[in-house]
């Protein structure tokens, strides 16, 4: 399994499970639309009132699975960050590529992007005999 393997993986999914851990010590998560970016990124936008917003201004670590419809998945741990400027332009445009209907929540009040860089990630394919699990740490 080559980073261009997971990438490609990876980035056949529009959707992903995140994770984070809020104030109180308690984990909480919420499926979301996703793009990858080809450094293994992940990209999703959320609103400022939501409780992964302020959880992860606080606290920055974050964990995605990444297909649920197969025994073929990809656990994912990272450090998000808020996305302004022209860093925030060029996720933009990845994530609107994947996620067509992303303009249409520009709209929506307190709207905001987060990209999620890699610390580990775990590959891992059931469906094959022996399974093939991989390990990449950043």
């Amino acid at each position: 399994m080559t980073k261009a393997e997971l990438f490609q993986f990876m980035s056949s999914e529009s959707l992903g499970v995140a994770g984070w851990i809020a104030a109180d010590g308690w984990p909480q998560g919420a499926l979301v639309g996703i793009a990858v970016t080809p450094d293994l990124e992940i990209v999703f936008d959320t609103v400022k009132s939501s409780r992964k917003y302020a959880n992860l201004i606080a606290n920055p670590k974050a964990s995605f699975v990444i297909g649920t419809t197969r025994e073929v998945t990809v656990q994912f741990e990272g450090t998000a960050q808020e996305l302004s400027g022209e860093e925030l332009a060029r996720y933009q445009k990845i994530y609107f590529a994947k996620l067509p209907d992303g303009p249409a929540r520009l709209s929506w009040p307190g709207i905001v992007y987060f990209v999620v860089r890699p610390r580990w990630i775990r590959y891992s394919d059931f469906e094959t005999r022996p399974p093939q699990i991989v390990e990449f740490t950043f």
